[in-house]
């Protein structure tokens, strides 16, 4: 079907004019498509993570390894999203950032860029290469090429300050207990 804006339009999520490839801290949760429970299951409130888990978690370590402008903090994999805080650290501070203080992340507007898809180094190009990495490696592992693994978005959180930031990473620890009230599951 050909695109047609008259039908085809999608309402961003994203806080309009904010540069998400900008040094700071985002609370992020990518789920899977129809929400199906593929990476595992929760047992006695730990996660226990099978084969498409496992690669999910390889994943998302890898995701900080092979860009030197981020670093992870918290993150669960559960049984049908990952829940994860990722800092993007100033290029002029690439040192391993702490669980200290976190910088106020700036939310000033900035002009928008012109260039279609997400910018380079930003929340929403790291996610877009996290996702194909794991869709690329869970099809090879099914073996059931072109079943679409992931929602179409993702969700991101701006951290502002270090109250947020503990309340998130008190909710991510404590998700897999949490499981039964949890809004992603059935």
């Amino acid at each position: 079907m050909k695109y047609n804006p008259e039908k085809h339009h999608r309402r961003s999520i994203r806080l309009k004019g904010y540069d998400y490839s900008q040094p700071g801290w985002y609370f992020v949760t990518v789920v899977t498509q129809n929400r199906d429970c593929l990476f595992g299951e929760i047992a006695d409130g730990e996660m226990l993570l099978n084969e498409i888990g496992i690669i999910v978690r390889d994943e998302w370590i890898k995701t900080a390894e092979i860009r030197p402008e981020i670093r992870l903090d918290e993150y669960i994999i559960m049984p049908n999203h990952i829940h994860g805080i990722i800092i993007i650290v100033d290029d002029n501070r690439r040192h391993a950032t702490g669980r200290g203080d976190p910088r106020v992340t700036p939310t000033r507007p900035v002009a928008p860029t012109i260039k279609p898809g997400p910018k380079p180094k930003s929340i929403g190009s790291i996610m877009a290469g996290f996702k194909s990495a794991v869709t690329k490696r869970a099809h090879e592992y099914r073996g059931a090429p072109g079943q679409k693994l992931w929602q179409r978005n993702y969700w991101e959180h701006i951290i502002r300050n270090e109250i947020e930031l503990n309340r998130i990473r008190n909710y991510i620890i404590n998700n897999p207990k949490n499981w039964d009230e949890d809004r992603f599951y059935f």
